[in-house]
């Protein structure tokens, strides 16, 4: 295989699991891992941490809608709703519902891939910046581009998107189980729209006395989920945007603690585990009267730091109330986490149904 790169963006660990890898940080999720994770099984009681999958009922991305149901269609050219086989086989008994759904993979409960975001950077060190991915897997070689259709649905206008390397499913390989580790920020801030920096994550860490070691599975808790579930089907979007707690992607110390960490995936209940731009300092604009500048940064630094950089598989929009609120009852942060995605080849995201089991 060609050489895809000369040097590697500032903090990242290209290379360091194999010049191939597209795992990223879940090499750390080792055999050893999941005897911990399997050590924090006590009490035998297990905790759905997905949302329904109708929720939000409005993507809080526009691009991103809830999921379609539709019967399947028979030879027949009957709906597989409520059919009597006897109308192709007389002596049958049987009835038969069958159903197809188009789905968002990341409008509810989801995982990222590691080709999910990606960055411009020049990987050949020639000064021209491309279209890029973890560990230097191009965009443009694959990635391959959809084709587009003359559908009147607009969400079936491009079919074909696949990614030939970093696709979910190579996460799906792994089974992604082991020791997951909460830390509880609604306890502490409640729904303020906080963003929490460094200090704040570790006056938590502190307070609550939870530690995270290499290899474990992070997960936030903000109370987002709830607020989500407590709308219904009326969701307000705006009032999600200015609700609870998210990481601050902008606070080098806390990007610094990631890598140091050792996390093998970070996982939040909020729509983007980091605070999005709405919420934090606009990137610099150009004066329209004067030339473009250089491009300056990414608008989601913690997408670009775990992602691109790390190889660290982001959650969103998981529900971690329930398990949050019986943790701090028992006094504990750790429990064993299974959470592995759908194993479909080639996409960038994928819906999840975890467990945690404690």
């Amino acid at each position: 295989m060609k050489q895809r790169w000369k040097q590697r963006p500032e903090g990242s660990n290209w290379g360091d699991f194999g010049a191939d890898d597209q795992l990223g940080r879940l090499n750390l999720l080792t055999p050893q891992k999941v005897l911990e994770g399997v050590a924090e099984v006590r009490d035998g009681k297990s905790f759905c941490l997905s949302l329904p999958l109708d929720r939000p009922s409005r993507g809080l991305n526009p691009s991103r809608h809830p999921p379609r149901r539709f019967a399947t269609v028979r030879i027949n050219d009957q709906p597989s709703h409520n059919f009597h086989v006897n109308q192709l086989i007389p002596e049958a008994t049987d009835v038969i519902n069958d159903d197809a759904v188009l789905l968002h993979t990341q409008c509810s409960t989801q995982w990222d891939s590691l080709a999910h975001v990606g960055q411009l950077f020049d990987v050949m060190g020639d000064g021209t910046p491309v279209a890029v991915f973890y560990n230097g897997w191009r965009g443009d070689e694959y990635v391959t581009a959809p084709a587009k259709s003359d559908s009147e649905d607009r969400q079936l206008r491009f079919e074909g998107m696949e990614a030939r390397a970093l696709g979910i499913e190579n996460m799906a390989e792994t089974g992604v189980q082991g020791r997951g580790v909460m830390i509880d920020l609604h306890a502490h801030f409640g729904r303020s729209a906080k963003r929490v920096g460094y200090d704040d994550l570790m006056r938590v860490c502190e307070a609550d006395g939870v530690t995270v070691e290499s290899g474990d599975m992070l997960c936030l808790h903000s109370g987002f989920g709830e607020v989500i579930l407590e709308m219904g089907a009326d969701t307000d979007v705006d009032a999600l945007h200015r609700t609870c707690a998210a990481l601050d992607g902008r606070d080098a110390r806390l990007l610094r603690w990631i890598t140091d960490s050792g996390l093998a995936v970070l996982v939040a209940d909020n729509y983007a585990v980091e605070a999005l731009p709405l919420h934090s300092d606009p990137l610099p604009r150009n004066d329209p009267a004067e030339p473009p500048q250089t491009a300056c940064c990414a608008t989601l630094p913690l997408h670009e730091h775990c992602l691109f950089k790390l190889g660290i598989h982001l959650g969103e929009l998981w529900y971690l109330s329930e398990l949050a609120a019986w943790l701090r009852r028992a006094g504990r942060s750790r429990f064993l986490l299974t959470a592995p995605p759908l194993r479909l080849p080639g996409a960038v995201g994928s819906p999840a149904t975890p467990v945690a089991t404690v």
